[in-house]
């Protein structure tokens, strides 16, 4: 089975990341799935955006939680790319709509390691029930109580542990998180022996972000990685289909 390739924050290298435009362009470029970031806003929408602030990548200033759904919509969110002016924060309802008609796949990372969003977790469950998205999402977290939260409200959720420390054996880990995901940076995974066997081996999938090097891609692709988390879905596909064929 070829290696994931998933779309980090959308094709972001070429166009602002998470957009809608961002996500367009993932699907053109034949990616099996994206990865974004979700955040409340102040009147409590599931809005997707990286940063707990606005300031970088849209003509705003200040922290999301303190925007309305409609400020932040009227917002320019181009992040200063040529050709994207005017482009809009989107509601992760509107990515769900996009995607709707496919079988893609949607990593959620849930912002919550900085800033606490009080019930964001049953509001992400309320909308993958109400768009019909179950069996397609993967939420992850770097905060991982986020994740044990996930769990809990639904025992059928798949989840992700996001980090970047070198774990010994961050299967058992896994396990222990009844986890069915481990979303490590690339370097890390490349310092933890034998990791993608021995996630294989116990049935837990190994998401690595984010690869935008082809030697890299080659490299873990080759070691047996579930997923590549990639700004460049076009390339990621060139490297693992070559090295399928």
């Amino acid at each position: 089975m070829n290696t994931r390739i998933l779309a980090h924050r959308g094709a972001s290298f070429y166009a602002p990341e998470n957009t809608m435009p961002s996500f367009e362009l993932a699907l053109e470029q034949g990616a099996d799935g994206v990865e974004l970031d979700v955040h409340f806003s102040k009147d409590g929408e599931l809005v997707v955006m990286h940063d707990e602030r606005v300031d970088r990548t849209t003509d705003g200033k200040g922290f999301i939680k303190d925007f309305t759904l409609a400020e932040l919509k009227a917002l320019d969110a181009s992040n200063g790319m040529e050709g994207f002016r005017g482009v809009t924060v989107p509601t992760l309802s509107e990515v769900y709509d996009l995607f709707a008609g496919t079988e893609k796949l949607i990593n959620v990372e849930i912002k919550t390691d900085i800033i606490d969003y009080p019930g964001i977790c049953g509001k992400l469950k309320a909308l993958e029930i109400e768009k019909g998205m179950t069996g397609r999402i993967i939420y992850s977290s770097f905060n991982h109580y986020t994740v044990r939260e996930m769990k809990k409200l639904d025992p059928g959720a798949k989840v992700g542990l996001l980090y970047m420390s070198i774990f010994a054996e961050p299967w058992k880990y896994a396990l222990e998180m009844n986890a069915q995901c481990l979303h490590p940076h690339f370097i890390t995974i490349s310092k933890t022996p034998h990791m993608a066997e021995e996630c294989n081996a116990r049935g837990i999938e190994t998401n690595i972000w984010t690869v935008d090097d082809s030697a890299w891609m080659e490299r873990l692709a080759n070691m047996g990685v579930t997923s590549l988390i990639t700004d460049k879905p076009d390339l990621a596909r060139t490297v693992v289909f070559g090295i399928s064929s």
